[in-house]
């Protein structure tokens, strides 16, 4: 399994902005895609954003307009700037370097990264 880990996180206030890093332990230039996952406390793992190996896009509505994914090839990396942060978006940030869509639905073959905390203040 790809191996990943996450840095960026933080502090921040609403409205303010951060940027999420995941680097990769191979090289992600042949992996079906990489994906930006959140989990809030008390709530289920959701998928925040996901990006394929074409650079094709997909986010959670509600992030859509304010978080932005991108990946670097080259560095094994994937980037997911936020923006416009809500308190809503507290939660800590996984990422996933094996994201593979089949049957309607996202499915993850990478490890799981420690993850990176984001609180976002009122």
């Amino acid at each position: 399994q790809v191996q990943s880990v996450e840095s960026g996180g933080g502090l921040v206030q609403a409205g303010g902005s951060l940027r999420l890093s995941c680097a990769a332990s191979a090289s992600i230039s042949s992996i079906n895609g990489m994906g930006w996952y959140r989990q809030a406390p008390g709530k289920q793992r959701e998928l925040v954003a996901v990006i394929s190996s074409g650079g094709s896009v997909k986010y959670a509505d509600s992030v859509r307009g304010r978080f932005t994914i991108s990946r670097d090839n080259a560095k094994n990396t994937v980037y997911l700037q936020m923006n416009r942060l809500k308190p809503e978006d507290t939660a800590v940030y996984y990422c996933n370097a094996d994201v593979r869509y089949s049957s309607g639905s996202y499915r993850t073959f990478g490890s799981w990264g420690q993850g990176t905390q984001v609180t976002v203040s009122s």
